[in-house]
């Protein structure tokens, strides 16, 4: 959210003071690891300790300066997977090794074959050099003792052939890593950073330790499971390779070809981290979600508009909201309440005179078919009266100082206590807390928002907790920093599945994460500006953390901060629509900015394009059905869909929504036109709203004007959409289906669609769900199913197709269902296009779930 009051003023016009937050020369085990050389090991392999299993090879290396030896274990993982553990044969202190990421300790793989190693020079903790920073660290008037002394690892890789790597989110970054310069590595500390400054590689609000390398023949992918803070340094570089040859001996051949090096570093715990071979994107996607889960499918209103903002005064505020959508003729789905609605921030609770009667409040939006999401943020109000805090306290539950005792900060109650989430019986008592009986005023309508959770602690070293705070198990806070948002919200999500007895997804919105966060709802890029150029960094920041396995992420429409212009509004809600997590948010000292209220004209440009967001919620839904079966990412990089066009590879002002649709928003001022590059020499392109077929891909200069942005649909793909729009999700349950074919240059096509309740399990433990696939193949259009273990009954019908890129007038179209050969076909009625070559068929009404096919002739 944002930081103290007193602090207010000062960043609204200069964003992030980065003063409060460290550089790389602050960081004590940087320096120190700084003064080891890549190439010059300090270690010596063990030759006599080396073991040979089917599934792996341990050794032993020892420093030849201290004589301390390290454990060097390696597997190979089923899935064309590498492990590499490396930790103290005999440590004083037994080293963090971070728990609950892993979905499972990952099957090892036999192997008859013996397998090629290669030297690997590995940094440990174990530095002989004088630093300041061995024992004790300050930054400004802050001391970090380090009982247990130094601790860090760190490990340099080199990728060879490549020069184009991505991930470790989240920085508000260009999607391509760039070079680091010895003061500047990209850093992995969770931290609350209020209108954090674009271009720059400090911590944000969260961090998954995941990189992936892309060369047009093979994508690969290091995960450095670690949890304490992690730099990373990347250095791309040309070097001689020898090329082997036939010609005689003495005559060598070399070429030059590029490196990329890449060095990581952790304050503390064990080297642990995984190696995804690939060899395709895809492939590196259900690697990683192998080991770290996929993303957990969303109710299906958690996909329509979210209104937000800190904050909604009071219920007579909601319901004019509420109704202002419906007067405008606006679809919302969601209303959200920030930290002013409860009694005193005490979460769990409700101001008693904005707020009397929550339940009455949540059961006029449940009329309507509309959700309410509510701020719940890890810190606990320090009050023997308050039942929550009074009652952690007795049982233990809080972090500790270094001293024992309760841990105390500064945050939005005033003095406050930390849960500690990292204690399973501790998140266990906290899902219980978001029962009906628990949460006075709740409803299971009411899903849940965990803000302010790096921790955030206002007069902390970097406004957030020190790192000498002790968690359960007697772990030190630096150990475990970047997971507490994690657990947090892995409490959150279990409680409202147990508040519905195991019936319901939960949603809940995260701001800090870690690595396999996507198993548990979504996340969003924090306290953005309302200025253009955070539109535009918003593109690859949401792109990293897609392709870092979070599917389910977005940024504040319009920009958290600030009063955005009407034009940087509309442009905003334009791109937000086709991007995965939808909301218009803004900050207390904003302006009101509801849809309607910046004149008719913006009214008319929001409302067509949160109309268009709810027309294509079919294949967006679709779409997170793909990422939480086989992990692919819902928005991703255009180098992802096309990795042979290198072209490709640095492009982060447009990206693919699925592998169907290319979106370009617009994010300059002013612009009357764009310049889209649309890939691929044998692709073929359409525009999604003028039907224009484009046989000549490449960067074209596209005109824009404000009512849209440019959107286009991939030869050779089917996208379902609705065929109109409802007051929310729920209301277009049984609203028909509209199928937009795009043929390629060979005249085929291939999409499909899921579809379920929306909102239970049963979709898992019933297997009541439809999957649909839809092929276009010598002019014949079939609906059949995808997936036989499904069954789903719904009177939806497909009530209209378009088909793309017909390159001439038929003279007749007949449907059949397939159950029913004996009968009669069906005379279709069309009309057809020249001059767009589209052929449109209208009042099919064939059920979603039938099998039938189109004939054209």
């Amino acid at each position: 959210m944002e930081p103290a009051k007193e602090e207010e003023s000062s960043v609204q016009d200069e964003a992030v003071d980065k003063s409060n937050f460290k550089n790389c020369n602050h960081i004590a085990f940087y320096r120190r690891q700084k003064l080891l050389h890549p190439g010059k090991s300090l270690y010596q392999a063990l030759l006599d300790s080396v073991t040979l299993c089917n599934d792996s090879v341990k050794l032993q290396i020892i420093n030849e300066e201290n004589k301390v030896p390290l454990l060097v274990e390696i597997y190979a993982i089923e899935g064309n997977i590498f492990r590499l553990k490396i930790n103290e044969v005999a440590p004083l202190k037994s080293r963090y090794e971070v728990p609950d990421v892993l979905i499972k300790e990952p099957t090892t793989q036999s192997k008859t074959t013996a397998q090629k190693k290669e030297d690997t020079s590995i940094d440990s903790s174990q530095e002989n050099q004088e630093d300041v920073g061995l024992w004790q660290e300050e930054f400004g008037s802050f001391l970090d003792i380090k009982a247990n002394g130094p601790t860090s690892v760190g490990l340099d890789f080199s990728l060879h052939g490549c020069e184009h790597v991505y991930g470790i989110p989240e920085h508000a970054e260009t999607l391509l890593l760039k070079n680091t310069s010895d003061d500047d590595a990209y850093r992995l500390f969770n931290l609350d950073v209020y209108g954090h400054k674009i271009y720059d590689k400090m911590g944000i609000y969260g961090s998954v330790p995941f990189l992936l390398a892309h060369k047009p023949d093979r994508t690969s992918g290091i995960f450095w499971l670690n949890s304490s803070e992690t730099l990373v340094e990347i250095n791309t570089k040309a070097v001689m390779e020898h090329v082997p040859s036939r010609s005689p001996p003495d005559i060598t051949k070399r070429r030059v070809v590029p490196q990329t090096d890449v060095h990581w570093m952790s304050e503390s715990g064990i080297i642990d981290v995984f190696l995804l071979m690939g060899p395709t994107p895809f492939d590196i996607f259900k690697q990683y979600a192998q080991l770290t889960g996929t993303q957990a499918l969303p109710p299906l209103f958690s996909l329509g508009y979210h209104q937000c903002r800190w904050n909604y005064e009071d219920e007579q505020d909601i319901k004019a909201v509420d109704a202002g959508f419906d007067e405008h003729d606006i679809p919302y789905d969601v209303i959200w309440l920030d930290i002013e609605h409860t009694e005193g921030k005490m979460y769990f609770t409700w101001d008693k005179k904005k707020f009397q009667h929550p339940e009455r409040m949540q059961e006029l939006l449940k009329r309507k078919k509309r959700k309410l999401v509510v701020i719940i943020d890890p810190h606990i109000k320090v009050d023997p009266m308050y039942t929550l805090y009074s009652e952690a306290k007795k049982k233990g539950y809080f972090v500790k100082d270094r001293k024992g005792q309760d841990f105390e900060g500064i945050c939005w109650p005033g003095s406050s206590s930390y849960l500690d989430f990292t204690n399973p019986e501790v998140r266990e008592w906290y899902a219980d807390q978001f029962s009906f009986k628990s949460y006075k005023g709740s409803t299971d309508i009411l899903f849940v928002w965990n803000d302010m959770n790096e921790p955030s602690v206002f007069k902390g070293a970097e406004l957030t907790m020190q790192r000498d705070a002790v968690h359960h198990g007697n772990w030190e806070h630096r150990e475990v920093h970047n997971l507490y948002g994690f657990y947090q919200q892995m409490a959150t999500a279990e409680g409202l599945i147990k508040r519905s007895g195991g019936q319901n997804r939960p949603f809940v919105l995260t701001r800090s994460f870690f690595a396999g966060s996507q198993k548990y709802g979504a996340v969003w890029t924090g306290d953005n500006v309302a200025e253009w150029s955070y539109l535009k960094i918003s593109i690859p920041m949401l792109l990293t953390i897609s392709i870092a396995g979070i599917s389910f992420c977005g940024a504040d429409v319009g920009g958290f901060i600030g009063d955005p212009e009407p034009e940087l509004l509309v442009r905003w809600y334009q791109a937000g629509a086709y991007q995965p997590f939808f909301r218009g948010h803004a900050n207390m000292e904003s302006k009101r900015r509801e849809p309607w209220l910046f004149g008719d004209e913006n009214t008319q440009l929001i409302r067509e394009a949160i109309r268009e967001r709810y027309t294509l919620l079919p294949y967006l839904y679709s779409l997170f059905y793909r990422a939480h079966t086989t992990a692919e990412p819902v928005m991703r990089p255009l180098w992802v869909e096309f990795p042979k066009e290198q072209e490709t590879f640095g492009v982060e002002d447009e990206y693919m929504l699925g592998n169907a649709l290319l979106v370009h928003p617009v994010i300059e001022q002013e612009a009357t036109t764009v310049n889209v590059l649309l890939p691929g020499s044998d692709e073929v392109w359409y525009d999604l709203r003028r039907f224009r077929r484009l046989d000549y891909p490449g960067t074209l200069k596209i005109p824009v004007t404000l009512e849209s942005i440019p959107v286009f649909q991939r030869g050779g793909s089917v996208v379902p959409l609705k065929t109109t729009v409802g007051r929310s999700t729920e209301w277009m349950t049984d609203i028909s289906y509209e199928l937009r074919v795009a043929l390629d240059y060979k005249d085929f096509a291939v999409g499909e669609l899921y579809l379920d309740d929306g909102h239970s399990f049963q979709y898992l433990h019933k297997k009541q769900f439809l999957h649909r696939k839809f092929t276009f193949h010598k002019n014949v259009f079939s609906s059949s199913c995808a997936d036989e273990i499904g069954q789903y009954h719904t009177k939806c019908v497909v009530e209209r197709v378009l088909i793309l890129g017909v390159q001439k007038q038929p003279t007749s179209v007949t449907a059949s269902l397939q159950s029913k050969r004996d009968g009669k076909d069906k005379e279709v009625v069309f009309t057809y296009d020249a001059k767009t070559s589209t052929l449109t068929l209208e009042k099919l009404l064939l059920n979603v779930g039938a099998d039938w096919e189109i004939h054209i002739k």
